[in-house]
């Protein structure tokens, strides 16, 4: 049996509510992907990204920047973009739903009756808060898996959970590549955009899943992110903004990062550094971007090599 969960509280980029299973639990998790997510994941269309091996964000970034390429014609003609995102996706999955698709692929025994006790499972039954119990209040009640039925809802911070949510989110692309027929789609986790050069046609599917995802998954298009625009004004996905002949960093991530390498603690600098620079220099336009955290970098005593993509230990000569 699954053992004793672990609760935290994330308040970057906003407070979130993360469940972390026990060493051995998490053990079993990578187990089972590996066993039977080839299988899923073989079927998976190529435009699904996140938590499938060499399908991250750089790769969600210029996938869809060769999109936006095509349906504009390198940007000599005009299309519009349409970018959707489901509300409290994680607590909304239906478990119930979600086991139907699983065993539909999973034919043996052993592995079937692993799938479902790893998803069935119910952390909430015997788990320990770390952190500051304030915390937990600045978390919507309806963000919270804490507060959901137990049937609803995919404890945040498991490798099977996210395995799960692509499974589960497999209908939505299958129905977006086959039924709506959309030729520029893209998905990252619960986040997805189509491009097309119709606002009709992107009207068209917002229509139709706003009536399809709630019917079919029992999950709703949060109307407050949902934005219909033209291509022109900057596509911004996976924490890149594609704009006319560039591909940059997200204005908040770039000031993110000066911020926390400025007031980093300094056992903690050379490795957040570093990672900001890997995140940096995903981007073509970053070299400004880089310049400025080496400024910061180097007046908290690092060094920067020459390309402005790493630093060193020490001070400068």
């Amino acid at each position: 049996m699954p053992g004793r969960s672990t609760c935290f509280i994330i308040d970057r980029p906003k407070h979130r509510e993360v469940w972390a299973g026990e060493f051995r639990d998490r053990i079993v998790h990578h187990l089972l992907y590996n066993h039977v997510g080839p299988r899923f994941e073989r079927s998976f269309i190529a435009d699904s990204c996140a938590c499938i091996k060499g399908r991250g964000t750089l790769y969600a970034a210029q996938r869809l920047e060769r999109k936006v390429r095509s349906v504009t014609q390198n940007w000599s003609r005009r299309a519009y973009y349409l970018k959707l995102d489901l509300a409290n996706f994680f607590v909304s999955i239906d478990k119930r739903i979600l086991r139907e698709l699983l065993i539909a692929k999973i034919h043996e025994p052993f592995w079937r009756a692993l799938t479902e006790l790893v998803l069935m499972h119910d952390p909430r039954a015997d788990f320990v808060y770390r952190g500051d119990p304030a915390m937990m209040d600045r978390v919507p009640p309806h963000k919270r898996l804490m507060e959901q039925p137990a049937h609803l809802g995919l404890p945040i911070g498991n490798l099977s959970s996210q395995f799960f949510a692509n499974v589960y989110l497999d209908v939505l692309d299958q129905r977006a590549k086959h039924i709506l027929g959309a030729r520029h789609y893209i998905r990252y986790v619960d986040d997805f955009l189509f491009l097309h050069e119709s606002t009709d046609y992107l009207n068209g599917v917002l229509a139709d899943l706003t009536a399809f995802l709630p019917a079919r998954l029992g999950v709703h298009i949060n109307p407050r992110k949902t934005i219909l625009q033209p291509i022109g004004r900057g596509v911004d996905f996976v924490g890149q903004v594609i704009k006319p002949w560039r591909r940059e960093t997200r204005k908040r991530t770039r000031n993110e990062s000066l911020r926390r390498v400025a007031s980093a603690p300094a056992d903690d600098l050379f490795e957040m550094a570093n990672s900001y620079f890997g995140l940096l220099r995903q981007s073509p336009s970053s070299h400004q971007d880089r310049a400025r955290l080496a400024n910061v970098v180097r007046s908290r005593g690092h060094a920067v090599n020459a390309d402005l993509t790493k630093t060193y230990r020490g001070r400068t000569a």
